[in-house]
């Protein structure tokens, strides 16, 4: 069978061969050809045909853009109206409202007692939680000289959570009208009632900041303060619990009243080596004591020499202050300065009156009576008064105008004055409990060495 067909379709192919011409047999046998075998090229171009595609999103015709926009309208109001109503509902519906102060959780205060902080959130109850505002509370109980920061939070439906962070005092603070706390960045907070015995406060008293100083002031001279104390206890051992008052007054003289045997000693550590020149004031205090056994005063601030004073006697004669020598390997002992008298004014002698002229007159033998002339009067030259100051001891020219003061006056009843109370062996120099307790009115002088 299939050699009959193929012989069938060879004799069909030679019969159609010699009806056409074989130009035009070859033209159909290459166009069957590619019509079983399809180019690359011709399928390219098939596919590269422009195909119609929709642009945009929006419909083509009047009739349907106006149908979309009014669907559009139509879910944005829907929306609207939803929440329209549901704000209704959370600022109307009582299940939001702030019953009472006992929907009002308070945690953190310590000193800040929870009226003073409920005081703030008075116009709050019976209102909707949602009305409160958060961030106007917020700044409130910052105002509040304990708080140093606070955050304010809704518990849903009806309760509210504060908390709060207290500030920590670092020192005591006298000022005018009692003794106050302080804290690092110089805000002035109120002493407690329970600070009598407290061990948290057990730190010295600070002099030097007011309470009307920029608040930019307070902060930079409790910077020092603390710089003072943390180079004082950077060796290991807490030196400043000796320490009983600190004055930071003057920037570039930290001073500081340190107890010594029922005594104490006003100390000038400069601004910088605070332990260095503490070491070297307790390694020579005792020479110093036994030669000066009311010593109330050492200028620590130079290398090689020290200044001393010493307390002055009710009455009696301002005290002589001395120079130590502290070179390692020198003997330190004090040597008083010698005060030199001031000069006193100097006036010239006056002179004998010159012998009176005589004139004589030509034209007579007798000799006229003699004149006298008035004697001349020489000026007075007043020497200046002022003491000389004597600068062969090497003293810095700074310390020794200080300690020359002016002309000695008549003695003065002294002005009693405050002192913080000594330390025993083992006990720490801290403000008595009745100081504590004194009304806020009530007035504490001045603490200090006279000179």
């Amino acid at each position: 069978m299939p050699d009959l067909f193929s012989k069938r379709a060879s004799e069909h192919a030679d019969s159609v061969a010699d009806s056409y011409p074989k130009q035009e047999v070859d033209r159909r046998r290459r166009r069957r050809s590619e019509d079983d075998f399809p180019d690359d090229d011709a399928e390219f171009f098939r596919a590269s045909q422009r195909v119609r595609v929709r642009k945009g999103l929006l419909p083509q015709t009047k009739w349907g853009r106006i149908a979309a926009a009014s669907g559009l309208v139509l879910a944005l109001g829907g929306m609207t109206g939803a929440v329209i109503v549901a704000r209704n509902y959370l600022l109307r519906d009582d299940r939001f409202r702030i019953a009472s102060s006992a929907s009002i959780e308070i945690a953190g205060n310590t000193h800040v007692s929870r009226p003073q902080m409920l005081s703030i959130f008075g116009e709050d109850v019976e209102r909707n939680i949602f009305r409160v505002p958060l961030t106007d509370r917020r700044e409130q109980l910052e105002g509040l000289p304990w708080v140093e920061h606070a955050t304010v939070m809704r518990l849903l439906p009806n309760r509210l959570r504060v908390a709060v962070v207290e500030r920590t005092p670092v020192a005591y603070l006298r000022q005018s009208d009692g003794i106050r706390l302080v804290d690092a960045n110089g805000v002035i907070l109120d002493l407690p009632a329970d600070a009598a015995g407290d061990p948290r406060y057990s730190f010295p008293v600070v002099t030097g900041i007011v309470a009307n100083e920029p608040a930019g002031t307070r902060s930079a001279r409790m910077k020092l303060y603390q710089r003072f104390i943390a180079d004082l206890d950077g060796g290991g051992a807490k030196i400043s619990d000796q320490v009983s008052e600190v004055d930071v007054n003057n920037p570039e003289d930290v001073k500081a009243l340190i107890p010594d045997h029922g005594m104490e000693v006003l100390v000038h550590f400069g601004d910088d080596k605070f332990l260095e020149r503490y070491q070297k004031y307790q390694q020579h205090l005792p020479e110093w004591k036994q030669q000066y056994p009311k010593l109330a005063s050492a200028d620590m601030r130079y290398e090689t020499q020290v200044v001393l004073e010493m307390a002055k006697d009710t009455g009696g004669a301002p005290p002589v202050p001395a120079v130590a020598d502290v070179t390692p390997g020198k003997d330190a002992t004090a040597k008083p300065i010698t005060p030199v008298k001031p000069v006193a004014a100097v006036t010239p002698a006056p002179q004998p009156p010159s012998k009176p002229l005589v004139t004589a007159k030509a034209s007579t033998a007798k000799a006229a009576a003699p004149r006298p002339v008035a004697a001349v009067k020489p000026k007075q030259t007043v020497a200046s008064a002022a003491p000389v100051r004597d600068t062969s001891s090497g003293i810095p020219d700074d310390v020794a105008s200080r300690l020359a003061g002016p002309a000695p006056k008549q003695p003065v009843k002294p002005a009693v004055k405050w002192k913080m109370p000594i330390a025993k062996p083992g006990q720490v120099a801290r403000p008595s409990k009745d100081l504590l307790n004194q009304p806020a009115h009530s007035t504490v002088p001045s603490a200090g060495v006279a000179r």
